[in-house]
């Protein structure tokens, strides 16, 4: 199976457990790989067969700017899922990071994987 990758997607969010943090939004970066077979979309050059970047970007931004959690790890589930069930994605996996959220680190977040694993080819 093959791979779609976005990497380092920056969106804004409310996201925090703290008083401060519920006021302001925060910039998280994150991390895509999709499960997909590009053949078909290969073969006729056409994006209609295959997972749409653009568009799932698209997607991602709004899913954040739309929705406020206290945890990183609930953004990621609830985007997850959101994300699985609009595309079709038999497997994802998702690094989600919050910059700056602990002085001495460059970020701190999670990465998890959803959905049935494909071979590896």
């Amino acid at each position: 199976m093959d791979r779609v990758l976005i990497e380092s997607l920056a969106v804004e969010t409310v996201i925090g457990v703290y008083d401060w943090e519920r006021t302001i939004t925060q910039r998280l970066l994150l991390d895509l790989e999709l499960a997909t077979d590009i053949r078909p979309a290969a073969t006729g050059d056409d994006i209609s067969l295959t997972l749409d970047y653009a568009a799932i970007s698209e997607r991602v931004t709004r899913f954040a700017s739309d929705h406020d959690f206290a945890l990183v790890e609930t953004f990621s589930e609830r985007l997850a899922e959101t994300l699985r069930d609009e595309f079709a994605i038999p497997w994802l996996r998702l690094t989600v990071r919050k910059p700056g959220a602990v002085p001495a680190a460059a970020a701190v977040g999670v990465r998890i994987e959803r959905g049935t694993r494909p071979e590896e080819t």
